[in-house]
């Protein structure tokens, strides 16, 4: 293994697997950090965690055992993957898994790029817009986990870490490589640990990425492993990756529990053509709703050309309406578990096609279906793959929350079938 990558979700690790399978790397995701060793052929070993939102001790602890076993497989670089919105709060856990891992790899600098402008994520003057607003403008900052409120990288950061925030600008990043390792020397010589780097369309990303060539550790979001395989390649360390995606046309079923702005537009655009069901958190936690009631109807509706969907998400005033009644953590171990268990019904009732859409959504159903690994399929929408279950008939696609088209969900039925992505339809 080369590369060893740690995600702090299900559905961005399948993001980052999806680029580094596209740049020509043998990649295998796996869920949780394996007991056993990766086979020899994987290239690339992307590690999903669940630690977007744990407490800071948690995702220390799940990151650095995820980094032990990379390190274990030989890996030569690493990458933390967070989200491209960069999901945090003051005091959450991307500066103190940034110290943890520096510390573990004995190294005194990390690239923080969360950029991906395939999917509008971009970074100026340090600071993250999502399209053409800031960051806290784009409707992250009604996020009901993780609101973001400021969009400047090196201010959000620093109130996580002790260690000293830079910037590299685009001027330097339009430059190419060359101009960006000489501007990362600069920060180190200033004393920057973390160093934000402006990154406006994909070549930039391609650029930072070749100019971490040779860093022991690099983060972001899953964009920076678009210049990552050409690295290995030029060393003639990269064999034939290429692989055929097999498709299922079995059973589909769609589960969403993201409450973003595009899946809410998702769903409203589902809803008009194919069979959709809302579950509210009231519903679940009074318990006028079983997962049963809803994996009946789920079975009972395959035959309208598109997945039969179930979703919690409201608009941000009915989930603030909801944390205040119940609590912001017993809503979203409510939803998670409800849909945890539809999973768990739906799939040994024959769905060999699942579409999740949210991190934390994917995440736990994933954990609960005890699926260990991915394959790497065809990309539905950008920044979002097909996936086999290894060694099982079930493919999935995990959505994070602001991704994919407006009809998502049918084209990633579609997808997983085995038809050819339709970008743009």
């Amino acid at each position: 293994m080369l590369l060893g990558c740690i995600g702090d979700d299900a559905t961005g690790a399948s993001d980052l697997a999806n680029i580094l399978t596209r740049g020509g790397m043998r990649v295998v995701q796996y869920n949780g950090t394996p007991s056993a060793p990766a086979g020899g052929d994987v290239e690339a070993g992307v590690v999903a965690l669940k630690t977007r939102t744990a407490e800071a001790a948690d995702a220390l602890a799940q990151s650095l055992a995820a980094l032990a076993w990379l390190r274990e497989q030989g890996c030569r670089q690493f990458l933390f993957k967070y989200c491209s919105t960069f999901d945090s709060t003051p005091s959450g856990n991307i500066g103190p898994v940034l110290d943890a891992l520096c510390g573990a790899l004995g190294t005194d600098r990390a690239v923080v790029c969360p950029a991906f402008p395939a999917t509008g994520r971009s970074v100026y003057q340090g600071h993250l817009f999502v399209g053409d607003r800031l960051l806290n403008q784009s409707g992250m900052e009604n996020h009901p986990l993780t609101p973001m409120t400021d969009p400047d990288l090196r201010r959000w950061l620093a109130l996580q870490t002790d260690y000293r925030v830079g910037h590299v600008p685009f001027a330097l990043v339009d430059a190419g490589a060359e101009a960006i390792g000489r501007a990362l020397d600069d920060a180190r010589a200033r004393g920057e640990r973390y160093i934000v780097t402006d990154a406006i369309r994909d070549c930039d990303l391609v650029a930072i990425g070749h100019a971490c060539a040779d860093e022991v550790l690099i983060s972001g979001g899953s964009g920076i492993g678009l210049g990552l395989p050409q690295n290995f390649r030029l060393r003639g360390l990269l064999g034939d990756a290429e692989t055929k995606w097999r498709g299922e046309t079995g059973p589909a079923a769609a589960i969403c529990g993201s409450c973003s702005v595009a899946s809410r537009g998702q769903i409203k655009e589902h809803a008009r053509h194919f069979p959709a069901r809302a579950v509210s958190a009231d519903d679940i936690l009074a318990g006028t709703v079983q997962p049963s009631d809803v994996a009946d109807w789920m079975l009972a509706n395959q035959q309208s050309g598109g997945p039969p969907l179930a979703y919690s998400s409201a608009d941000p005033d009915g989930i603030a309406s909801a944390q205040k009644k119940y609590g912001k953590a017993r809503v979203a171990e409510a939803i998670e578990g409800f849909f945890s268990a539809l999973a768990r019904l739906v799939v040994p009732r024959g769905v060999t096609r699942l579409i999740l859409a949210g991190g934390e959504t994917s995440g736990a159903v994933v954990a609960a279906l005890s699926l260990p690994a991915f394959e790497i399929g065809p990309e539905i929408d950008p920044g979002v793959p097909a996936l086999r279950a290894v060694g099982s008939p079930l493919t999935l696609a995990l959505k994070s929350g602001n991704f994919g088209a407006p009809d998502f969900f049918v084209k990633a039925a579609a997808v997983l079938a085995g038809d050819e992505p339709q970008w743009g339809a």
